[in-house]
């Protein structure tokens, strides 16, 4: 897919999708004519990336945990990548805990809030 396809797909903008690119993060594939071009491997790989970017996970750690799926979907028995995988599920699983607390706690203050009104 064209790099429109991809942004429309994961709801980024062309901006953003080129940074992950210039970073590192998102390599793409260029055409003969120099197009970006995006496989599904990369589809998810934008996913993931766009939900580790609000957990508030650093660009070097994110590249980190990318690295460790491409290493576990290119040799699941690789037992070391499988270790890195299980840490940073938790270091995940921990934000995404307080991600529900941020969240829980802004809910409770929108609802005293419009008690206000």
């Amino acid at each position: 897919m064209q790099i429109g396809e991809l942004s429309e797909a994961v709801g980024l903008s062309l901006r953003t999708i080129r940074h992950y690119d210039d970073v590192g993060l998102l390599p793409a594939s260029r055409t003969e004519g120099g197009y970006r071009v995006y496989s599904e491997n990369d589809l998810k790989r934008m996913l993931a990336i766009r939900t580790l970017k609000p957990l508030g996970f650093s660009l070097e750690t994110m590249r980190g945990i990318l690295d460790v799926i491409d290493a576990v979907r290119a040799d699941a028995a690789d037992i070391d990548a499988r270790d890195r995988l299980r840490a940073y599920t938790a270091q995940i699983e921990e934000k995404r805990e307080q991600m529900a607390l941020n969240l829980e706690r802004a809910t409770r203050l929108v609802a005293d809030l419009d008690e206000l009104e």
